[in-house]
């Protein structure tokens, strides 16, 4: 389908929620992807469990990683879940061989969730919802006006919704995994690493699944920005 078939039949969508649905219809990884992801983790956490020496589990989950690489190589698919799963791991292995302590293993992982927590929720107190970027980057008409999305109040109010399901997401990760990490809880952190990851992604999406198919939000389609309105504004 061209991009002016595409803007043809989102322009004949009723609700805001249909358009973003089909937007974001592709934007989910498959599930090779979140075991890519995963399986440095739990190769870490067994490493641990086995010989409680912080650099045998680093090297367990770094061996890891270097094999589903290797693995995508020799089938000649993409790298993109591998190379990030080997910077995570890259990262929890220079703070727990820092300290020493297993458990700083796991902190990265920590203060990213909440840092993405504050963030994607300032993104919605600003009305600049982070899903409205995912949304606006399928729109067909994207290179021409990238930021169209966000003259539509109702597609900027669904977006936000939509966000602060993502904002719940990262804020229960920390909820769990901070209490887990004072503890010193080792394998309790690799356990809640592995559910809060792609299953709580994949419930995460499943509610705003549920969102958009019963919501009714109707659609305008906005005007594409053109030089003279920028001009105007400036």
């Amino acid at each position: 389908m061209t991009n002016a078939e595409d803007a043809a039949q989102e322009a004949r969508a009723a609700t805001v929620e249909e358009i973003i649905r089909h937007r974001l219809s592709a934007a989910v990884g498959g599930w090779r992807g979140s075991l890519e992801t995963a399986l440095p983790t739990i190769a870490f956490v067994i490493g641990w469990t086995v010989t409680t020496d912080v650099r045998t589990s680093v090297i367990a989950a770094g061996a890891v990683a270097v094999l589903l690489g290797v693995a995508r190589i020799v089938q000649r698919q993409s790298l993109q879940y591998v190379l990030s799963a080997v910077f995570a791991t890259a990262i929890a292995a220079f703070f727990a061989l820092r300290s020493g302590k297993a458990e700083d293993a796991f902190l990265p992982g920590i203060i990213t969730n909440a840092a993405y927590a504050v963030g994607t929720l300032l993104s919605v107190v600003t009305r600049w919802p982070l899903v409205g970027f995912l949304v606006g980057a399928g729109d067909p008409l994207a290179k021409e006006d990238p930021l169209r999305w966000r003259r539509d109040p109702s597609m900027v109010a669904v977006c936000g919704r939509l966000t602060l399901i993502m904002t719940a997401m990262f804020a229960l990760r920390v909820a769990i995994m901070y209490p887990l990490y004072k503890a010193g809880n080792v394998a309790g952190l690799g356990t809640a690493k592995v559910v809060l990851g792609w299953p709580l992604w994949v419930a995460a999406l499943a509610l705003m699944g549920a969102l958009l198919v019963r919501g009714h939000t109707p659609h305008t389609n906005p005007e594409p920005e053109t030089q003279g309105t920028s001009a105007s504004r400036g």
